[in-house]
C-alpha cells in the first residue's frame, strides 16, 4: 500500500515542499486551491500533523463541518470525503463515475460513515472532487 509523503513532523508542507513531492501534480493542487477560493470562499484549509497517522493532512472545513481531507503522495494527492450511510442513494444516483459509486457502496464502514477517495494527478482529475464537494454542500 502506498504511503503518504509528508511524514516529517518538522517539515511544514509549504509550496516548495509540495512541489518536490507532487511534481507535475502541483498544477492540479494549485488548481484545486484556486477553485476552492473562487467558488467556496467560506471554506478554510489547514495543514496539521496527525500523530496517529504520522503524517501531515490538509483538512478543508466550512465552519465546524469537515468537507474533505487531503493527503500527499509522490506525484499525486488524494481527496477523501466521508458521508453517512444515509447518503448512499444520493451518491448512487449522482453523476459520479461507476467506480466511485461502487467504492462508496462497497466501502468499509466507520460506524455509520463511509469514505470515498479520489486520486488527483492532473487538473482534469479534479472533476470528481468538484462533484463530491457539490454533493457535500447539498447533503443535509
Amino acid at each position: 500500500m502506498e504511503e503518504p509523503c509528508l511524514k516529517d513532523k518538522t517539515e511544514y508542507p509549504d509550496d516548495k515542499t509540495l512541489r518536490r513531492y507532487l511534481g507535475d501534480a502541483k498544477d492540479a493542487w494549485d488548481g484545486f486551491v484556486a477553485f476552492l477560493e473562487r467558488n467556496y470562499p467560506s471554506y478554510s484549509g489547514e495543514w496539521r500533523y496527525y500523530n496517529d497517522g504520522k503524517s501531515w493532512l490538509y483538512k478543508i472545513t466550512k465552519k465546524t463541518k469537515t468537507i474533505c481531507w487531503v493527503s500527499v503522495y509522490r506525484g499525486k494527492f488524494t481527496t477523501t470525503f466521508y458521508f453517512p450511510d444515509r447518503a448512499e442513494s444520493l451518491i448512487a444516483n449522482s453523476t459520479l463515475r461507476k467506480k466511485y459509486i461502487e467504492q462508496f457502496v462497497n466501502g468499509r464502514h466507520f460506524g455509520k460513515t463511509r469514505g470515498l477517495t479520489v486520486d488527483i494527478r492532473t487538473v482534469a482529475d479534479l472533476s470528481t472532487t468538484k462533484k463530491l464537494i457539490a454533493i457535500k454542500e447539498d447533503f443535509k
